[in-house]
């Protein structure tokens, strides 16, 4: 085994024991936590067992395992950019709402607070 291969397998299973730790302390999603377990779990048996995304290139028509390792990343990445934004237009949303909230009871209570001042005086 190269040194590479060490640093990356080692580093692989750091970030999965990391995942752990935060699906049992509940900081992320059981199906996100599973998700980024079975991404570095798998990094580490790719970078352990490099022949066997050739194989599975082969398999699926593509020429060399690398090339399908880069497909599969770019299809990865566009999604996870999807669902990002996805997420921030939700957030974006309710901050809007939340904003209009704020400032329709805020100037309820302002209304209230003249009204107060005009029936004292």
């Amino acid at each position: 085994m190269f040194a590479f291969q060490i640093i990356v397998i080692v580093f692989c299973l750091f970030s999965a024991f990391r995942v752990w730790q935060k699906i049992s302390a509940h900081a992320i999603g059981k199906r996100w936590g599973a998700f980024w377990l079975m991404f570095w779990l798998g990094v580490g048996a790719v970078v352990a067992l490099p022949w066997t995304t050739s194989l599975l290139a082969a398999r699926l028509g593509v020429t060399r395992g690398v090339d399908l390792v880069i497909y599969v990343a770019v299809i990865g990445l566009f999604y996870l950019v999807f669902r990002l934004t996805l997420k921030i237009e939700k957030l974006e949303g309710n901050i809007t709402r939340l904003v209009r909230e704020m400032a329709l009871s805020a100037n309820g209570q302002q209304a209230s607070l003249d009204e107060e001042r005009k029936t004292k005086n």
